[in-house]
């Protein structure tokens, strides 16, 4: 399993998600996309996280970022987790762990490690940050930073 390096191009996906949609790399072509990669649907951490974003929603938006969390759960998991905790960021279910696998965040015993990977405009990876721990997650905030930090150094 390859681990993808800043300034490499970002793997390609399609992958179904929470609203009945289908989500694609090549849609968000131009624009910056934050991907959050989480272990599971209704856990403790990874609903602290996702309840963080919903709550800080305008900040996100601030972001001019689209944020995508992935895991390996079913698409009916995720909407039943996204309509539990009212949350707004787009939820894509990878059951095969394909894009998982693509993006190097498959972890010891199938598990998904937590990490974030910032594409710019043009689909190359600008910021790859992977939890040691499952317990850490980025807040807000930390996405904002990291977010700031991939534009400024990304070639103009």
């Amino acid at each position: 399993m390859a681990r993808i390096k800043v300034g490499e191009p970002a793997p390609d996906f399609e992958l179904r998600g929470t609203g009945d949609r289908t989500f694609r790399l090549a849609d968000y072509r131009g624009r910056w996309l934050v991907l959050a990669f989480y272990p599971g649907d209704f856990t403790p951490v990874c609903t602290r996280q996702f309840c963080s974003y919903r709550d800080a929603a305008d900040r996100l938006d601030e972001l001019d970022a689209e944020v995508l969390g992935i895991s390996p759960q079913s698409l009916d998991s995720h909407e039943r987790f996204r309509d539990r905790h009212g949350l707004t960021v787009p939820l894509l279910a990878d059951p095969e762990r394909v894009m998982i696998r693509a993006y190097g965040v498959l972890g010891p015993g199938g598990m998904v490690r937590r990490s974030i990977f910032i594409v710019d405009p043009e689909g190359i990876v600008r910021y790859r940050q992977l939890a040691l721990l499952g317990l850490h997650y980025q807040d807000v905030e930390d996405l904002r930073e990291s977010l700031r930090r991939a534009r400024a150094e990304a070639p103009a």
